[in-house]
């Protein structure tokens, strides 16, 4: 790493650390007095459960009141159910009063024996100052009103304390009948869950308290939950973390003190078994956690992650590392881009070591566990996709210039090597067919030879034409027509190659629908007079893209990677080959086995091959031929499946040379190898992630009170990867490809469009072992309507599978938290690639869609030299 390396990662870390400060800045809040009015008091301990009845023994509880004893005057029970039924009399002795609590559900023959217990536990003990029959029964609909009624009667015929039922403020405001049935308002003050800012918690809570007095004056009022919780989902704008529960307590004890208010904080110790009733919410409202370990300060300032300054070292160090592994083979990158990367890494760090802590801040169960490792493992994919991205977009954009710029040379005639042009063909169009040879019939070039391989054809008029065209082409067009014969492309180029003549030493492979340019041989043989040299590329390019709107949106989506991707990975040796417009020392060929016939992307493997004997490629990015691209989106989805299954293949095959250390392929080409399959890993993934999320969604619905939407920050991190894509695709098509605005969302929604094709590509690469070769069509007639919709019907039922959820997800579940409503923006956003492919399906059944809408192409050989130039090459002869 350069001294502006290094100045660079300090700057950046020094910023990072920065931002961990700013937002865990100290804020004073009031003191937590020496002792407080009461406390809710539920003394479970992890693995006891009031549902399931596993419940605390007496010296649990006996010394959760000591540990309480000096601390608060009171502590309010839910139940008289078995111990429980023991906390007055263990409270005596610790001098802590009583609101004894009845629970009261609708099992009527339980509602009976909780009462007779509570009157009974009351009556002899003098430290239940006051007893509340029921909790929120009438917000839960759980029995009739007057039913409760009748038990608020009878017990306050038996009792002399005072006699009341719980329930939220607004319960009471809407229920004045029960008011008569109390001697005091047992009110609930829970500002999280009606969504209340806790900044002004307090102030709501005043306000709905003078409410509650001027709808019933002089009717005294009890609060008997007030709390805020240290973990959960964002309601609103209430946010539950140990800061804000700690401000808003300390605050509303301030408060509450100078008003003179009665109260119970909710709760002691927080309770991991209410997540099955509450949500994971349920859990986090103590202020001691389940261990009986204080959550938060009570005088110090209030500090947002108390280890803030440990987060940010790891975040320092993370990034650092991988920083450093970003810059070690980047010596041509700019500072700007050096700053790029910085930014995106340190910033990508710190959100996963935040992640990671707020995570691991839950009480873990063998679940959430689980979930957890899933929500890593995706996490850490989503995160190495974005990395790749950037370090693409900053080599694409930000540099000085061009390591390996290989240029046209210009050699003597005589000095030019016998080339072997092999044209593999299978059912194509006699006309194309012959067009392409009549281009290669006028090359400018001496020495050649150009062999034609038409494998397992069997409609003889279509093989036929072709043969006899080359026969009026001369000696130069041998013409082979083979079947049956194995290995598709494959195959067809092993038998050309051992048909090649003895003096040829280049092979040289075009598509039978390719027009090359005349100088194509002329141009780019003379580059293998360097030995390393093995593979000399140019790129894929198509001359139909004017044809309609839809071969235009696909011409504008191939661009890219020619124009972008292969020009960065040319800088480290590590582009992909393609079956067409390359060319290979036929010794090489021969010496590694030919074209491999196990894989249906013959093309890329036969380049890593030869990257693994150490040779190199030479990639120039101007155009030398154009051929035609897939007519229908169907075939255009063929396409890039066989181009995604392939890549598994290969990553299967040769695995091991990729993830070796010892392999002889160099790390930048093992890293661009594996970054560059990265995205097509990234839709596999994604085809089941959003499986996985329509589930959810669906549980969701079927268990509300259960199941939550994932944490904001997973489902947010999906949406940045999206997002930083987008922006990557605009500024490089803009900068790189010449394209305006309309050719770049054109080639965005194509790429969009293969999302799914790709997932499951990649999902049945790693699945099975081999797919049929399928060649893409050319000049065939574009798909009706009907047959349009039915290529993109495995996409379009996804994608109305996904606005559905989140439709039902909204309207169904309730309660719109944060969560829940980045969720739905999560589903909606998982829906555009397949509404992509609805729509490119729809334009490919359109042939006379001008291609204009989609704007004319740019002349790609005069951007890339413009572009190139400013880098230190020139490829313009």
């Amino acid at each position: 790493m350069g001294k502006s390396s290094f100045v660079i990662a300090i700057a950046a870390a020094a910023l990072t650390v920065s931002v961990w400060a700013y937002f865990n800045r100290p804020d004073k809040e009031p003191p937590w007095p020496a002792r407080i009015q009461g406390f809710a008091f539920s003394p479970f301990h992890v693995n006891q459960d009031a549902v399931a009845h596993k419940l605390p023994t007496d010296a649990q509880i006996d010394a959760d009141l000591k540990l309480l004893a000096g601390k608060t005057n009171a502590v309010r029970t839910y139940t008289v159910e078995g111990t429980l039924g023991d906390i007055p009399a263990l409270a005596r002795k610790y001098h802590i009063n009583v609101a004894l609590g009845v629970w009261i559900d609708n099992h009527a023959d339980k509602n009976t024996a909780e009462i007779t217990r509570a009157v009974d536990i009351a009556q002899h003990n003098s430290n239940v100052v006051r007893v509340i029959v029921g909790n929120e029964v009438v917000l839960r609909g759980d029995i009739p009103t007057p039913q409760l009624i009748g038990y608020l009667d009878a017990v306050r015929k038996l009792l002399p304390q005072p006699v009341s039922t719980a329930e939220p403020w607004y319960t009471w405001i809407q229920n004045p009948r029960l008011v008569a049935h109390v001697d005091y308002l047992a009110v609930h003050m829970l500002p999280y869950w009606e969504g209340v800012n806790a900044d002004v918690a307090v102030d709501y809570i005043a306000a709905r308290l003078h409410d509650l007095r001027k709808a019933y004056p002089g009717k005294p009022i009890v609060i008997a939950e007030v709390g805020w919780p240290s973990e959960g989902r964002t309601r609103h704008a209430a946010v539950a973390s140990p800061a804000n529960e700690a401000m808003f307590l300390r605050r509303f004890l301030a408060y509450a003190d100078r008003q003179h208010w009665t109260y119970y904080l909710m709760e002691a110790f927080d309770q991991p078994w209410k997540e099955q009733t509450e949500g994971a919410v349920g859990a986090y409202w103590g202020v001691y956690d389940v261990s009986r370990q204080p959550k938060f300060a009570f005088t110090l300032p209030i500090v947002r992650i108390p280890a803030w300054r440990v987060l940010a070292g790891i975040s320092v160090i993370i990034a650092a590392l991988l920083l450093t592994l970003l810059f070690w083979d980047s010596r041509t990158l700019k500072k700007r881009g050096r700053s790029f990367l910085a930014v995106i890494v340190y910033a990508t760090a710190t959100l996963f070591v935040w992640v990671i802590y707020d995570y691991t801040q839950q009480y873990l169960t063998v679940t959430s566990v689980a979930v957890g490792v899933l929500l890593l493992m995706g996490m850490i994919g989503v995160i190495l996709v974005l990395l790749a991205e950037a370090h693409e977009w900053a080599e694409a954009h930000w540099t000085t210039t061009r390591r390996r710029a290989f240029e046209p040379l210009e050699i003597p005639a005589a000095a030019l090597p016998f080339v072997s042009v092999h044209v593999p063909a299978y059912d194509e169009p006699p006309a194309m067919l012959v067009a392409t040879l009549d281009a290669l019939a006028v090359l400018d070039y001496p020495h050649y030879e150009v062999l034609v391989i038409d494998n397992n054809t069997t409609d003889e008029s279509v093989w036929r034409p072709v043969e006899a065209h080359c026969s009026r082409l001369g000696a130069r067009f041998r013409f082979h027509h083979v079947t049956p014969l194995a290995g598709f492309k494959a195959g067809a180029l092993n038998y050309a190659l051992r048909h090649t003549a003895a003096a040829a030493q280049v092979i040289a492979v075009i598509d039978s629908d390719y027009l090359v340019e005349r100088r194509w041989l002329r141009d780019l043989v003379p580059l293998f007079r360097e030995e390393r040299i093995a593979i000399v590329q140019s790129p894929q390019d198509y001359r139909d893209g004017d044809r309609n709107a839809f071969k235009a949106m696909c011409h504008a989506e191939y661009r890219g990677f020619f124009y972008i991707g292969m020009i960065t990975r040319n800088e480290r040796n590590a582009i992909i080959q393609h079956g067409t417009m390359t060319m290979i020392r036929r010794q090489l060929l021969q010496s590694i086995g030919g074209w491999a016939e196990w894989c249906i992307t013959e093309d890329a493997e036969l380049g890593l091959r030869v990257f693994e004997t150490g040779m190199e490629a030479a990639y120039i990015p101007k155009s030398y031929g154009r051929g035609l691209m897939p007519d229908t989106f169907l075939d255009y989805k063929k396409q890039r499946f066989r181009w995604a299954y392939g890549a598994i293949q290969i990553l299967r095959r040769h695995a091991g040379m990729l993830l070796r250390r010892s392999s002889p392929l160099t790390s930048g080409q093992r890293y661009h190898f594996l970054a560059g399959w990265l995205p097509w890993l990234a839709d596999g993934f994604n085809l089941l992630f959003n499986l996985a999320a329509m589930v959810w969604s669906l549980a969701m619905l079927c268990f509300p009170h259960k199941i939550d939407p994932p944490l904001v920050i997973f489902s947010a991190l999906p949406l940045a990867l999206f997002v930083f894509k987008i922006a990557k695709l605009v500024h490089l098509y803009g900068t790189r490809v010449g394209a305006n605005a309309r050719q770049t969302l054109a080639a965005a929604l194509a790429g969009l469009a293969l999302t799914h094709t790709i997932g499951r590509a990649v999902i049945s690469g790693f699945l099975t072992r081999r797919e049929p070769f399928f060649r893409t069509p050319k000049r065939t007639h574009g798909h009706a309507l009907l047959q349009a919709l039915a290529a993109s019907r495995e996409e379009a039922f996804i994608m109305l599978a996904l606005w559905l959820c989140a439709y039902a997800v909204f309207t169904e579940v309730g309660n719109a938290t944060r969560d829940l409503t980045v969720w739905v923006v999560v589903l909606l956003t998982q829906s555009i690639p397949y509404c992509a492919s609805v729509i490119v399906a729809l334009l490919s059944a359109l042939p006379a869609a001008p291609a204009g809408i989609i704007g004319r192409a740019a002349d790609m050989d005069a951007v890339a030299h413009a572009v190139l130039k400013a880098e230190g090459m020139d490829i313009r002869k």
